[in-house]
């Protein structure tokens, strides 16, 4: 097994930007990050090899993030310094508020609504979330055009 210093430095900014935008707060995801890797040291005799690295450690970030909102249940709400990525997605979404989309991400069923997240906030690439769901880059794009198809069709009905 790979030195706890190694994956650190391989993972940690996946891990942050998968908690980044889950939680749009950096400093709440620096601080999660920083418990996902103290629990991996604590569970790395756990770990079995069945999923990528990055998979196992994103999957303890998200019970991290569980855990912090079950124990603060009221989060702040999103902070306007938050920025849209430079992408393509920003410019088709752009004709919508942020407000508005995030209201209207947050509808989205599973797993549309957290790949859209990590791609539109977090600035994933589709391999880094393909890797998170164990799943291929290929899958995360079908999934992430599935998803803003659904957004786009939610938004023409409502209009």
């Amino acid at each position: 097994m790979q030195q706890m210093e190694e994956i650190y430095q391989k993972y940690a900014r996946t891990v942050y930007q998968y908690l980044l935008s889950m939680t749009h707060d950096s400093a709440l995801a620096e601080e999660l990050t920083q418990e996902t890797f103290y629990q991996a040291i604590r569970s790395i005799d756990r770990f079995d090899g069945s999923s990528s690295i990055s998979t196992w450690l994103c999957a303890i970030a998200k019970r991290q993030l569980w855990s912090y909102r079950r124990k603060h249940p009221a989060l702040e709400e999103i902070n306007e310094q938050d920025v849209l990525t430079e992408s393509a997605e920003k410019d088709a979404l752009e004709s919508i508020s942020r407000v508005d989309l995030l209201k209207r991400l947050h509808l989205c069923p599973e797993p549309f609504r957290e790949i859209l997240y990590l791609r539109i906030f977090g600035t994933l690439s589709f391999r880094e979330i393909g890797d998170i769901f164990g799943k291929t880059e290929n899958w995360a794009r079908v999934t992430f055009y599935r998803g803003k198809e659904k957004l786009r069709k939610d938004m023409d009905q409502d209009e």
